[in-house]
């Protein structure tokens, strides 16, 4: 059976050959395997060396200090700790946040409203983006955060960071966004946008998975309540012994990300205007990833017509989703496009295609084939 085309690069992308060779470096016993916290040899000092200097990465990437980057094992637990550590000991008991948002922020919410918190869910507009309007008309005395994700997961549209932080800064409430699919792909600075605290994650950028970071912003005295307890790594926000190996290929991938970004861009605008032409060949696909602010790989399509369930494994020569890869085993229709206010039946046959680094013209125009032709076929066309 052939190889299916990776159409999926939203749920992870596969580790650049440059990142492995950084990480190889680290994980043998002719190199520096040792373990950050060992203090008391070469060994130790290698390794917190290399581990610093991808700190230091990752903080030029976002316009952060290096003594604000956290080490967690992905942007999941960075949310966790980010809204779970903050909420924990803190006087102010009311959240933000929009209902469509990654589960990882839904599902702490959640956990957060059952320890007697209240969670304001903001409805998106017809294409998924919160507004700083929005954000305004619904802060209370008692606000203590609003998390707002920088790029949707599933559509690839992208909210107005800047604006959303300027009006949390100007109310002395904290504002933290899960980044974890624009970190890379656009251009984040968190003074110029009034991020406090920010989510992101290695497998997203061409990086190993099981390891991503937590910016807290230290002007605003944040000490989080660690989530984990331990040795009190990481200032105290999180213990564990630190994979070294793991933290410099995420420091590797994200400069790769930075240096190439404009170039990268410019490659998937292209992969995507020529989907975007093959699904105009098919009658009553409808686009839901907003025209204008998006990131270039990610495109959303309804089906009219056809059955989701059946039009997915038809496709069974291309690698792509229904949704969230953290929420594809349900079958509820995505949270995410029922909160567009799509129905069922249309949220049902609705799929994810999102592009990468190693996807080519061909690949595009197969899938685009692929697709007309199933289509046609369910249709009885």
């Amino acid at each position: 059976m052939p190889t299916p085309i990776y159409l999926d690069y939203a749920a992870t992308t596969p580790v650049d050959a440059r990142v492995i060779q950084c990480m190889v470096a680290h994980m043998s016993v002719d190199g520096d395997f040792g373990n950050p916290a060992s203090r008391s040899h070469a060994f130790g000092w290698q390794a917190e060396e290399a581990v610093e200097a991808a700190r230091v990465q990752i903080a030029e990437a976002i316009n952060a200090d290096p003594r604000e980057i956290i080490w967690t094992s992905g942007a999941t637990e960075s949310d966790n700790l980010a809204l779970k550590g903050a909420a924990f000991g803190a006087s102010r008991r009311h959240l933000i946040t929009s209902s469509i948002e990654h589960k990882a922020i839904l599902d702490c919410c959640g956990f957060l409203q059952q320890q007697g918190f209240e969670v304001t869910y903001l409805p998106p507009d017809a294409w998924g983006r919160t507004s700083s309007e929005q954000v305004r008309e619904a802060l209370r005395d008692d606000t203590l955060m609003v998390s707002i994700m920088h790029v949707n997961n599933e559509l690839g549209t992208v909210n107005d960071l800047r604006s959303i932080g300027e009006v949390c800064r100007a109310n002395g409430v904290l504002f933290h966004t899960d980044a974890a699919q624009g970190f890379g792909k656009l251009p984040v600075d968190v003074e110029a946008m009034c991020i406090d605290l920010l989510s992101l994650s290695a497998h997203k950028i061409y990086g190993p998975k099981g390891i991503g970071a937590l910016y807290v912003r230290r002007s605003q005295g944040l000490q989080l309540a660690p989530q984990m307890h331990g040795g009190g790594h990481e200032m105290g926000m999180r213990s564990g012994t630190l994979p070294a190996q793991q933290i410099v290929g995420l420091g590797a991938a994200a400069e790769l990300m930075i240096e190439h970004m404009d170039a990268e861009r410019a490659h998937l605008a292209e992969l995507r205007q020529r989907f975007l032409s093959h699904l105009g060949q098919i009658p009553d696909s409808v686009v839901h990833t907003h025209p204008e602010d998006h990131i270039p790989g990610i495109v959303n399509v309804g089906i009219a017509g056809v059955d989701g369930e059946t039009l997915l494994l038809a496709l069974s020569g291309l690698a792509v989703s229904s949704g969230s890869a953290c929420t594809s085993a349900s079958v509820e229709p995505s949270h995410v496009l029922r909160g567009l206010g799509i129905a069922d039946d249309l949220a049902h046959a609705s799929l994810r295609f999102s592009f990468g680094r190693f996807t080519v013209a061909a690949d595009v125009d197969a899938a685009g084939q692929q697709l007309a032709t199933i289509v046609g076929r369910l249709r009885g066309s």
